[in-house]
Parts: C-alpha cells; sequence; structure tokens
C-alpha cells in the first residue's frame, strides 16, 4: 500500500467518523429542526459523486469511505424528514 493510499484511508477514516456523533444524536434525540435540509441534500448529492468518483478511478478507500458517507447521509435525511419538522 503507497503513502498516498494511506493518507486516503486515513483522511477518509477521520471525516467520516467525524460525521457518525450527529447521525447518532439526530436518531437518540428523534430531533432534527437543527440539521439544514439544503445541507443535508448538498451533502449526500456530494458523497454520491465522491463514491461514483471513487469507483470510475477504482479508488478503494475514496469507494469505501464514500460509501459509509453516503449511508450515513441517507440515514440523516431519512431522520430530517421524519423529526425534523
Amino acid at each position: 500500500m503507497s503513502n498516498g493510499e494511506i493518507l486516503g484511508y486515513i483522511g477518509g477514516a477521520l471525516t467520516t467518523s467525524g460525521f457518525v456523533p450527529q447521525v447518532v444524536r439526530v436518531l437518540k434525540l428523534k430531533s432534527a429542526h437543527e440539521i439544514s435540509l439544503p445541507f443535508t441534500l448538498l451533502f449526500l448529492s456530494g458523497m454520491i459523486f465522491w463514491l461514483a468518483y471513487g469507483i470510475y478511478l477504482s479508488l478503494s478507500s475514496v469507494i469505501l469511505w464514500n460509501a459509509l458517507s453516503v449511508c450515513l447521509g441517507s440515514v440523516l435525511l431519512y431522520a430530517k424528514l421524519k423529526y425534523g419538522r
């Protein structure tokens, strides 16, 4: 594994894991009114494009972490639509 790949895995792990507490908090409190719907939609869209980019270039760290981010973003969008009103 190259140094660049290691950096990709570390960077992806940090940014994705940084998002986990927000998703857990929203689900625990069953409240998402403080989360912006445009943010959630833009975040999820961006992650989908990053995932497609990773797949296109066969970049395993980009695929892994953005696939997880798409899952987290989808949960956040669900919570926003269910609890955010």
